[in-house]
């Protein structure tokens, strides 16, 4: 160990920083030849979405256009269309029946009625014409009696005796005129209820076939 201080050893200089050493540079590769662009046919458009209606609309639509197409099916449907033309020609053809049958009992009924007519008239001409021949019979025998009577009274020799022939002319004449008017009394009575017998006939018919309906109710 010598004497003194030891020496220190001497510090290095301060090395300069090194230099970066550039990489040495890649091989740029050649450029590919560039493909023409590929057209893509465009997809197809979506159908456009429907409105859907409430489900409570579309099902009254829905029973709506069934019920309208039974309906309709029914409608024209070939037994309902027989059903209700046929019953409609038999409800024509029942009151053209009503009104045909009902046509002929007022055709026959007036006729009846003319019928008996015709017979009330008859009776009463027939009857009318028998007390006019009892008259013109009664009217022929005065006239007869009194001519008899007239010249009798011219052949009376006196005044009593032409005044009791004129007496006896005048009574027997009013008796066989009271007799007389009692008998055409009586026929012209029988005549009028024969005559009026086939009319009152009538009269009780139209009479039943009024109140029949009003009985039947």
């Amino acid at each position: 160990m010598g004497k003194g201080k030891s020496k220190q050893p001497s510090k290095a200089a301060p090395k300069a920083p090194a230099q970066a050493v550039a990489a040495p540079a890649k091989p740029v590769p050649a450029a590919k030849p560039s493909l023409p662009p590929v057209q893509v046919a465009a997809a197809p458009a979506a159908p456009a979405a429907k409105p859907v209606l409430a489900p409570a609309i579309g099902e009254q639509f829905v029973k709506g256009t069934f019920a309208m197409t039974d309906q309709f099916k029914a409608l024209f449907d070939v037994k309902s269309f027989d059903k209700y033309f046929g019953d409609a020609k038999s409800q024509v053809e029942k009151a053209s029946a009503q009104t045909m049958k009902a046509y002929e009992d007022a055709a026959k009924f007036n006729k009846e009625n003319l019928d008996a007519f015709v017979v009330a008239s008859t009776t009463y001409a027939k009857g009318v014409e028998s007390v006019s021949k009892s008259w013109a019979a009664f009217a022929q025998e005065t006239f007869e009696a009194s001519a008899n009577v007239a010249k009798a009274m011219l052949g009376a020799k006196t005044l009593k005796e032409a005044v009791d022939l004129q007496t006896d002319f005048a009574k027997t004449t009013f008796d066989k005129f009271v007799a007389e008017g009692t008998k055409v009394s009586e026929a012209s009575i029988k005549v009028t209820n024969e005559a009026l017998e086939p009319i009152n006939a009538r009269v009780n018919v139209a009479v039943e076939k009024m109140l029949k309906p009003a009985l039947a109710a």
